[in-house]
């Protein structure tokens, strides 16, 4: 009994002094193990190791690495091709060199052109398998009557971007053409071009100089028999003559444009009474297209910063001038090349200059599409593949001249718009 007495009395120390050098034995192990892996990863060290640095590095790199550019989006372009008596062919060749499926597109034959004409150029669109089903091409049915000079042709202009913005909610610009236009670049080079610029951008030529204009085009009061009758007739003059305004500055410019979204709808919308007070004033200008959108746009404060002094045409005016322009030919290639504009008038139906462009300048075969990325099928471009691929050629270079942009070293794009009112 007093041998398990004794016994019980040291067990409680000695299982205290176990579990103490217990410990003290794993503390010394770990020091150890720390100090070896320290020793051998000194060693090591020396030598190029993968496994101790790659990791870090790579880590390093992937957080150093700058984001990818994003390409910025690609806009959409609204044409109005315009025609009259005699310009199906004519109006038909224009769309084709100017077709691509990203844009959206209306025609119109006016009130001068035959309704077998008109039918026709109505029975091509709808029997196209392309345009019907990629579905942005529009015959405007409701023929308006136009006369070159009088205020028909704006509202007809009117007319059409009502329709587009009616039709269409996600275009960037309107361009106004007629079947006497044609295109010097592709879509593809002008997609591209116009990708890099501020959507808000108007080019407009325009100029508050009125010179001559202002006793023979702005005092002469003058009625539009479009607006009233069925069949043409040119505008008249009627008096007596009015005084300059007083309430607006007077700007005078090219009829043909290329317009911001914004600015057509707020033509169109009139959520501002001036659009609607300058229609008004215009009705009886004499030439009230080439006065009509530069008047607005130059006294509406919110759209001044955005006007670039451009038609981004090519057009050739006889000496003296004469009420329209020279007819291109053959003779005039090469100052239409150096011009750098997208497109030129006027142009006779299939005058041999269409040809040189279309081989020369758009790659475009005879009665087929200019082809661009989007082209797929065969023939080619008979079907349409990726519609935002682009493909641009040369002409994207061209341009660039007359665009408020710069190209930078590295091949990005700098927008130094001014204003140029």
């Amino acid at each position: 009994m007093g041998y398990l007495s004794v016994e019980k009395k040291w067990v409680f120390p000695l299982v205290i002094s176990s579990l103490v050098c217990v410990f003290l034995l794993a503390t010394s192990f770990n020091m150890g193990l720390v100090s070896s892996l320290h020793t051998i990863n000194s060693i090591f060290s020396i030598f190029p190791s993968r496994l101790t640095s790659n990791g870090s590095s790579f880590v390093e790199s992937k957080i150093n690495q700058a984001p990818p550019l994003v390409p910025p989006p690609l806009p959409k372009f609204a044409y109005l091709i315009s025609g009259s008596k005699g310009d199906v062919d004519k109006l038909w060749r224009t769309l084709h060199a100017l077709y691509h499926p990203w844009n959206y597109y209306i025609v119109h034959l006016d009130l001068e052109s035959p309704l077998d004409e008109r039918w026709e150029l109505t029975s091509r669109v709808a029997n196209h398998t392309l345009f019907t089903k990629v579905g942005n091409v529009i015959v405007n049915n409701r023929s308006n009557m136009v006369t070159y000079r009088g205020p028909t042709m704006v509202a007809n202009t009117l007319h059409a971007c009502a329709i587009l913005l009616k039709r269409f909610k996600d275009w960037d610009w309107f361009i106004n053409l007629s079947a006497s236009d044609y295109p010097l670049v592709t879509q593809d080079d002008l997609l591209d071009t116009f990708a890099d610029l501020k959507r808000d951008l108007n080019f407009v030529e325009h100029t508050s100089d009125l010179g001559w204009k202002a006793a023979q085009r702005a005092m002469p009061l003058i009625i539009d028999p479009g607006l009233y009758q069925t069949t043409k007739s040119d505008v008249f003059a009627v008096g007596p003559k009015r005084n300059l305004p007083t309430a607006f500055k007077l700007f005078t410019g090219s009829a043909w444009m290329i317009l911001s979204r914004a600015f057509v709808e707020y033509c169109i919308w009139g959520w501002d009474n001036l659009p609607r007070t300058l229609l008004m004033y215009y009705s009886n200008f004499v030439s009230s297209p080439e006065g009509y959108f530069q008047t607005v746009i130059c006294n509406a404060p919110q759209f001044v910063p955005t006007v670039v002094n451009h038609d981004m045409h090519y057009i050739s005016w006889d000496n003296p001038p004469q009420q329209h322009p020279h007819t291109l030919s053959v003779n005039d290639t090469a100052d239409m090349i150096a011009s750098d504009a997208p497109f030129a008038r006027k142009f006779r139906t299939d005058d041999p200059v269409l040809d040189r462009i279309d081989l020369n300048l758009l790659r475009r075969k005879k009665g087929g599409f200019t082809p661009g990325g989007w082209c797929a099928g065969k023939p080619r471009c008979s079907r349409v593949g990726n519609r935002s691929k682009l493909r641009p050629s040369p002409g994207a270079q061209r341009i660039l001249h007359p665009l408020p942009l710069e190209v930078e070293e590295d091949g990005g794009r700098i927008d130094k718009r001014q204003d140029y009112t």
